[in-house]
């Protein structure tokens, strides 16, 4: 057994006292966590409210059938998502309940992706141009008058498929032009509203940090999402396929973006995770969107970074008791392995070929591995919910190349029917990283 992993595990059986977790998903987002706090000997309760997506963790985790009957139970709710959690996570944090979620305000700086940018505005940062459409002929018309490279992003719960994300690359516009059509004939009931955002060059970046009700935790996270389908950056876009990152002090990015946002989400009292994705070049740093909650896969893989028990972190930062945690150093990669229909959504394929896949590993290993789709029956690992997402496999490292390594050996030791990765996760940061440094952002200022 690793021995991190294991001095880890008996830090938590040996010290701290075990809690209550309840877990509240509209999608089976957060089983993984709900898992690792399991293994850690905390008792656990996780809540699945979509119908098809009800499987997800069952033999991993005990299951809640009735979230609010478990309200009083629980020392510590957790909520995995925006879309009106926030909503529910502030009355009970109102009502004196240890909560990880956001408020209807922090849902809103995700969901509502012009509120988020004007927001930032109020705050002093700097924010790239752009216009709000209810209308595909309007926007047409925009573009037709302002030639230039534009992306287009859906706002509500369109944001939510990926591949209506598009991202020009001509300079008179007739990339947008030309997709923006196809849209209102084939997407016009699904996107009611859009923004179109100027097209800034640049490495795109996210900078993240835990939030604790009162401040920012430390140490932040800076990541490097991969998002396209396939190696080198190509295909549909997928939400993310993995994810390299590392852990530093409050550096230049931080400081000038999220830090701005302190004193407004500690009136909101926000306790949980937030995330802003951003473009950086030599002239400036320039937000596109907030993450308002957990991301996944990358909470999975900040787990694996995060030398504190996770079960004693999430307590104290729900609690506001603590500011500061314990993380290795070097670098972290997750790799996440899917099945058909993933990107898209196809019943249909999902049956055919995913269903109930069965989950290998060549050898009894299992550290560093974490479900996202996943069921347990006899023993035996099995595909669940819709989606055909289904591992993140994590490595780590003191070089980007240690990180890499250990995660695509460990790939070795799985065997699913149809499954696909990229086998590039973390080759960004060779390139991306001489930029970062020799602007200077990554220093601390």
């Amino acid at each position: 057994m690793n021995v991190a992993f294991q001095s880890k595990r008996l830090y938590v059986l040996n010290s701290v006292e075990r809690k209550n977790f309840l877990f509240v998903s509209l999608a089976g987002l957060v089983g993984d966590i709900a898992w690792q706090i399991t293994k850690e000997g905390h008792n656990v309760k996780y809540f699945i409210e979509a119908e098809k997506e009800k499987d997800i963790a069952d033999g991993f985790v005990p299951k809640s059938e009735n979230w609010e009957a478990d309200i009083d139970w629980a020392d510590v709710i957790v909520f995995d998502d925006v879309l009106g959690q926030g909503e529910k996570a502030k009355k009970l944090r109102d009502q004196g309940k240890l909560v990880i979620g956001g408020t209807p305000y922090t849902d809103r700086l995700e969901d509502d992706r012009s509120f988020g940018q004007e927001e930032l505005k109020k705050a002093g940062v700097n924010i790239i141009p752009y216009k709000d459409f209810f209308s595909f002929d309007e926007a047409i018309e925009h573009v037709t008058q302002n030639p230039g490279q534009y992306v287009i992003k859906p706002s509500g719960e369109a944001q939510n498929i990926k591949r209506l994300l598009f991202v020009g690359d001509e300079e008179d516009g007739l990339d947008v032009i030309r997709m923006l059509e196809a849209y209102k004939k084939a997407f016009s009931k699904e996107i009611k509203q859009f923004q179109l955002q100027r097209r800034v060059a640049g490495v795109e970046v996210a900078v993240g940090a835990f939030f604790n009700g009162k401040e920012f935790m430390t140490p932040i996270n800076i990541n490097f999402e991969h998002k396209k389908l396939f190696p080198g950056n190509i295909g549909p876009p997928t939400g993310e396929m993995g994810t390299s990152m590392f852990w530093s002090v409050p550096n230049k990015i931080f400081n000038q973006t999220l830090k701005k946002m302190e004193r407004k989400l500690a009136e909101e009292r926000y306790v949980g995770y937030m995330d802003l994705n951003c473009i950086v070049n030599n002239n400036g740093i320039y937000p596109l969107e907030f993450t308002a909650r957990f991301g996944y896969p990358c909470i999975s893989i900040q787990q694996e970074g995060i030398l504190t028990p996770i079960g004693e972190f999430f307590y104290e930062m729900a609690a506001g008791t603590s500011n500061k945690f314990r993380v290795r150093s070097g670098f972290q990669i997750g790799v996440r392995i899917v099945v058909p229909p993933f990107p898209f959504d196809d019943d249909k394929t999902f049956e055919s070929y995913s269903k109930n896949a069965v989950i290998v590993f060549k050898k009894p290993v299992k550290e560093e591995v974490h479900i996202e789709d996943v069921k347990q029956s006899n023993g035996q690992w099995l595909v669940a919910g819709t989606s055909g997402v289904v591992l993140v496999v994590v490595g780590y490292g003191q070089t980007m190349k240690q990180a890499q390594a250990m995660a695509y050996s460990k790939i070795k030791n799985i065997l699913i029917p149809n499954m696909y990765y990229r086998t590039d996760i973390g080759d960004r940061w060779y390139e991306d990283s001489d930029k970062l440094h020799n602007w200077g952002y990554l220093r601390e200022i």
